[in-house]
């Protein structure tokens, strides 16, 4: 049988995961419910998938919550942070895993294409550590999720691969502001793991070589920064196999 949620205590940490409704973001929130977390979930279009998560993190016996954000607002960003400690009582570790992929070439991108996937994927875990440092005040865990193949040519997705290449920076940058509050900021960068929504199957099978990384293996390395000391800061590790795209 499921078992009861329990209480916020205060040996339990609490979590927010942007975008873990579905795929590595999922994977992440159960993840923390199974190292002691109470976790909150931030998502935008997947109502349905976030009560079913929600469900899955109360089955491990951890607290849950959704909350619907539009990260690409700075303002629904800074919303989502507080609502979510508001619901757990408290937030001690933000994952910035929430971001857009879409393909996006050269001659044919516009300034509302830029606009978008640099506000969902740069600007969003912008603010939302902006918010959440303010509940982290004996410290915290902030962990952005970047990308393997960030900073490499990638001409189809010339911006989602700038974006991400922001993300491997503003790591560095928080982890030198917020060092003096004891919030440890770190990046975790997955290969290909799961196939987009929409890419070509051929494709994909191509970029892979017919072997993506384990979701199970991104969700641990982020526990492990999601837990780490507050002197283990500013480090990016790459969850890759050895490989890059």
């Amino acid at each position: 049988m499921p078992r009861k949620p329990l209480r916020a205590g205060k040996d339990r940490r609490r979590a927010l995961v942007t975008g873990g409704a579905v795929r590595v973001g999922r994977a992440i929130a159960l993840a923390l419910a199974r190292a002691g977390m109470d976790v909150a979930i931030g998502y935008h279009h997947s109502r349905a998938a976030a009560a079913h998560t929600v469900r899955a993190i109360e089955r491990l016996g951890a607290r849950g919550a959704a909350v619907r954000a539009d990260l690409g607002d700075a303002r629904a960003a800074r919303r989502l942070v507080t609502a979510a400690a508001q619901a757990l009582g408290g937030l001690d570790v933000l994952i910035n895993n929430a971001a857009v992929f879409v393909r996006t070439p050269f001659a044919t991108t516009s300034p509302r294409h830029f606009d978008h996937i640099v506000d969902v994927n740069l600007r969003g875990p912008f603010f939302c550590a902006q918010a959440a440092a303010v509940f982290m005040k004996r410290g915290g865990h902030i962990v952005n999720i970047g990308d393997a193949g960030a900073g490499q040519a990638w001409p189809g997705y010339i911006l989602y691969t700038l974006s991400k290449a922001g993300v491997l920076a503003l790591t560095r940058s928080l982890a030198a502001a917020l060092a003096p509050h004891g919030i440890a900021v770190n990046c975790v960068s997955p290969g290909a793991v799961l196939r987009p929504v929409g890419f070509p199957r051929a494709r994909w099978a191509a970029l892979t070589g017919g072997r993506a990384e384990a979701v199970d293996d991104v969700a641990a390395a982020v526990v492990r920064f999601a837990t780490c000391p507050p002197s283990l800061t500013g480090r990016t590790v790459n969850v890759h196999g050895g490989r890059t795209r």
